[in-house]
């Protein structure tokens, strides 16, 4: 496969992790690079290391993973958002949903993978090579996760609403979004 439809490939697992980095941006308070690029990395490096967990399963388990890679999602990006929603909700200063907290940031970046997981499948169906096309879908996420994270942190400064209930329906839309897009395709 040429880089120019792995790079097509990078963006379009991207957009996922995009907006999840997006809305943590929202909730940055006096953001720093250093915590900009925990969350790009989280994004990039499972980007990168989920298409090479699927090559390697390859044929065997490809047909369950195409089927149900988009509940998964749904289900962990459901449950996150909800949380944040309901954490929201009890108006409990010290529970706030915190995007840098290594076990949501590990949820979210499992929750935005999944789909790399079944491309990584696919590639070794077709008999791509993988170690190229992870690396580049990584740099790909990592860098449009950065970027993302900025511009959530820009549009959170501006805004005064209760950001964890936007984020939270952003996070329930997303996951309900790729769950319709499986049932509808």
């Amino acid at each position: 496969m040429d880089l120019g439809s792995v790079s097509l490939i990078g963006i379009g697992l991207a957009t996922d992790a995009c907006a999840v980095s997006l809305s943590s941006g929202l909730f940055i308070k006096n953001i720093k690079l250093s915590k900009a690029l925990k969350i790009a990395l989280a994004f990039g490096i499972f980007q990168a290391v989920m298409p090479l967990l699927g090559w390697s399963i390859g044929l065997g388990f490809r047909e369950f993973l195409v089927q149900s890679s988009n509940w998964i999602a749904f289900i962990l990006l459901t449950i996150i958002g909800s949380k944040m929603i309901y954490e929201n909700l009890q108006d409990k200063e010290a529970d706030k949903f915190n995007p840098l907290d290594n076990y949501t940031l590990l949820g979210l970046a499992i929750a935005t993978s999944i789909d790399a997981l079944v491309v990584g499948a696919s590639l070794s169906i077709l008999g791509n090579s993988i170690l190229t096309a992870a690396a580049k879908i990584g740099a790909i996420t990592f860098c449009l996760s950065l970027i993302s994270v900025y511009l959530g942190h820009k549009w959170g400064s501006l805004c005064k609403v209760k950001l964890e209930i936007v984020g939270g329906v952003i996070l329930i839309f997303l996951g309900s979004r790729i769950l319709l897009t499986h049932l509808m395709g």
